[in-house]
């Protein structure tokens, strides 16, 4: 009996023992698995030229702007035009009762009449006196005076003229035209008002908006700074005739349409600290108004070192900025970067990569530094660049 209960325990320590040993076998697989590095994605950066583009928010302003006001005092008979029509040049657009301005024409002309049959008096009577004078029939004296009075006749007769010419002037301003080709719009009186009694009271204004100025400001500190990079030859400057102006509508979409630069101001507002720009656009079909307001967008300069880095790679901070990369031993390692532009879905740095290094671009903040990884490589993304926004520099 003793030796048929021995053999079950036996056999349960031979198996215990067995069990043991598998496992001790198993265990050097498990660590040399958790021993491999870990992948990770990496692009390998180049420099390029890159042009430094510059979003800024502007104003639209029409490009002529004419207020339409009364030139002579009357009433308002009549408004001749549509508001927010279209109007050319010298088209009616207000009518004031020209019925007084009409008579004072009249008494100007009958004025004119009166001056001219005095002037044939005065012509005749100095003509005889030129020959009496010679027979000795009148004094000096008597022929003088007939010259006195042939010569205020004329002047008479040229006041009258003038007189008239006014009063003709003044009744063509019974009709009040557009001064430039533009959109009219609302009118600022109404049928029965009185207008131009003690001043040149406006009647509507009349815009030009095709083309149309986009007013925007740069802050003086980013001109200088562009300014110094091109003196010390980092970045090409372009000329002001090859820049090309983009519009950002309110809604968000960009205007179909670029502009170009028309102005750049050579002082800087005390008020703002900022530099004064004024831009130049199409605007055939009416589609920007003057007074909304917009976004632009421009390129100020090329940079001809300028780094591409997704934006996910980058770690940004409010003091500075950072990407992680693969250093020649396979390890990861922090690098400080400046950047100051994101360009559709890639960051430009200015500075701290000089090309060739492999750039970390997924979970880069998951990684420790000192950690050896297995980079590989990812393939670079088309240049999809919508716009571009301005961001504070890091170093």
């Amino acid at each position: 009996m003793k030796t048929t209960r021995a053999i079950p325990i036996t056999l349960a320590v031979t198996t215990l023992v067995a069990l043991l040993a598998g496992c001790g076998k198993q265990t050097p697989r498990a660590d040399a698995t958790a021993a491999a590095p870990q992948e990770v994605a990496v692009l390998t950066v180049h420099p390029s030229s890159t042009a430094l583009t510059v979003e800024l928010p502007g104003r639209l302003e029409a490009y002529r702007q004419a207020e339409v006001r009364a030139r002579v005092a009357g009433i308002v008979t009549a408004r001749l035009y549509e508001e927010g029509q279209e109007v050319r040049k010298n088209a009616p657009l207000f009518r004031i009762d020209p019925a007084p301005l009409k008579a004072a024409l009249d008494v100007a002309a009958g004025t004119l009449a009166r001056a001219e049959a005095n002037a044939l008096g005065a012509t005749d009577k100095r003509k005889r006196y030129d020959d009496l004078v010679t027979d000795r029939a009148v004094s000096e004296r008597d022929h003088t005076e007939a010259l006195i009075e042939e010569r205020q006749a004329k002047a008479e007769v040229a006041s009258a003229r003038a007189e008239l010419e006014r009063a003709r002037l003044q009744l063509s301003y019974a009709t009040v035209t557009a001064p430039i080709d533009g959109r009219a719009r609302r009118a600022l009186v109404t049928e029965g008002a009185l207008v131009g009694q003690d001043s040149a009271t406006p009647l509507t204004t009349v815009e030009q908006i095709d083309p149309i100025y986009v007013n925007f400001s740069q802050p003086a500190a980013d001109v200088a700074a562009l300014r110094r990079a091109i003196d010390t030859g980092r970045v090409q400057g372009v000329a002001q005739k090859d820049i090309k102006v983009y519009l950002m509508l309110p809604d968000g979409s960009e205007y179909a349409q670029t502009g170009k630069l028309l102005f750049t101001d050579l002082a800087v507002d005390p008020g703002t600290d900022s530099v004064a720009m004024r831009a130049l656009f199409p605007n055939a079909q009416r589609e920007l108004l003057p007074g909304a307001y917009v976004r632009i967008r421009l390129d100020r300069a090329i940079d001809t070192a300028a780094i591409a880095v997704p934006r996910d790679a980058v770690t940004r901070t409010a003091d500075d900025a950072t990407v992680k990369v693969v250093d020649a031993a396979s390890k990861v390692a922090v690098v400080p970067v400046q950047v100051n532009e994101l360009k559709g879905h890639n960051w430009l740095v200015t500075r701290g990569l000089k090309g060739g290094e492999r750039v970390i671009v997924e979970n880069a903040a998951t990684l420790v530094p000192g950690t050896v990884v297995t980079p590989r490589e990812r393939a670079e993304r088309g240049a999809d660049q919508p716009g571009t926004t301005k961001a504070p520099a890091s170093t």
